[in-house]
């Protein structure tokens, strides 16, 4: 929320605040007129009614009404000799002029303000035959003085009313910005999620699904290729549960989902559960940011389970990981079908490879090899590596 929803935020009369309070203003303005009324001067009375009632529709009509009370003045001036209260509106609706009408109508207005000063000022002492023009002059400075003031205070009120209206439309501005911030970091998230998913499930049940078509094959003539192959699936299944309880914690309101998530000391124990993968992994003690382990790990876990899905069931893949002093480079390369693989058209590990590169602002290229097999290279940037504990690597 922005500070104006605050208690700090500028007190302001509502719609129906400004009504009782126009209101309220036009009946102590028009009290007096009862009273002349009830004492037979109604000519007096008739006029503090005729200049104070318009000021009821100020705010709306605020040039009409300034006009009425102007006239209404000046027929006072033909008819009486002397001011009465009712006169106190007509700085009151110069005031509104200049804080809700347009710039024209209030240079219009105050132009007919200096006028009826001069005028008022003539009225009032042409009974004096004895006024001096100094009197004269001060009268009506007096007034003008009052006219000035009237224009000033509606034009710093429309210039309030401005500024604390920018600061509410930029307040709600910054609000729907911030929203459309979360709803994109949210999205996101979500994507991220998703390729973890994604790469966790792929790997799992395909690592189990290969191992599990072994180990049927292999239960009647060679019992202890099949325990080998069911440690693997249970290890595998292990692991890919750990992982998918990670990525569901961070949907949980009720967990944080701090599990460490995979980095590039973790690839010499995933190509250690692959069978026909050699490894050349000297970059694997290397400590980079999360992020670029992360990837690196991704890719690598993505290129396998690719290869025991489309490669064909003798081949054999090998993986390079080295870490440069700015970049962390991947290869993954096979030698089985390559560009005779089959492909469903539903696969979505190739496209979540090249996000991973990009993501980090690298390169990714993925496809068949010349010789046969196929290739995924991939390189991400970093901003520095740190030796850490050693990994391991199998040939």
């Amino acid at each position: 929320m922005t500070a104006l929803t605050t208690d700090r935020q500028p007190w302001r009369l509502g719609p129906r605040g400004e009504r009782w309070f126009d209101v309220a203003l036009v009946a102590v303005l028009a009290l007096p007129a009862l009273a002349f009324l009830v004492n037979e001067s109604v000519d007096v009375g008739v006029f503090i009614l005729l200049e104070t009632l318009p000021l009821l529709w100020r705010r709306r009509r605020p040039a009409l009404v300034f006009a009425a009370i102007a006239m209404a003045s000046l027929a006072q001036v033909a008819v009486l000799d002397l001011p009465t209260s009712g006169q106190a509106a007509f700085p009151i609706a110069l005031y509104s002029v200049a804080r809700y009408g347009r710039p024209a109508a209030t240079a219009a207005a105050v132009v007919v303000g200096f006028a009826a000063a001069g005028v008022a000022s003539w009225d009032w002492l042409k009974e004096y035959d004895e006024t001096s023009r100094a009197a004269y002059v001060s009268y009506f400075l007096s007034m003008v003085t009052v006219v000035v003031a009237a224009w000033a205070l509606g034009a710093l009120g429309r210039t309030r009313e401005a500024y604390v209206a920018a600061l509410i439309e930029r307040g709600e501005r910054i609000a729907r910005d911030a929203e459309q911030r979360v709803e994109l970091a949210a999205q996101e998230e979500r994507a991220r999620i998703a390729r973890e998913m994604h790469d966790v499930v792929a790997h799992g049940l395909t690592t189990i699904v290969v191992q599990a078509d072994g180990a049927r094959y292999a239960a009647a003539t060679s019992p202890e290729t099949a325990g080998r192959a069911l440690a693997t699936i249970s290890e595998t299944g292990r692991q890919s549960l750990t992982e998918m309880r990670s990525l569901l914690g961070l949907l949980r309101s009720d967990d944080t989902g701090t599990a460490p998530v995979p980095t590039l000391s973790d690839l010499p124990r995933l190509v250690a559960g692959e069978e026909g993968v050699s490894a050349d992994l000297p970059g694997a003690d290397v400590q980079v940011p999360p992020g670029v382990g992360l990837a690196a790990y991704r890719i690598v876990q993505e290129a396998l389970t690719n290869v025991r899905k489309h490669a064909g069931p003798e081949a054999r893949a090998r993986v390079a990981v080295r870490v440069a002093a700015d970049a962390v480079d991947v290869t993954v390369t096979d030698d089985g079908r390559g560009a005779t693989a089959p492909d469903d058209g539903r696969g979505h590990g190739i496209a979540g490879m090249r996000e991973r590169a990009a993501v980090h602002g690298g390169t990714f290229r993925a496809g068949p090899r010349a010789g046969g097999g196929f290739e995924v290279v991939a390189r991400i940037p970093h901003k520095g590596a740190t030796r850490g504990v050693a990994g391991g690597s199998k040939q």
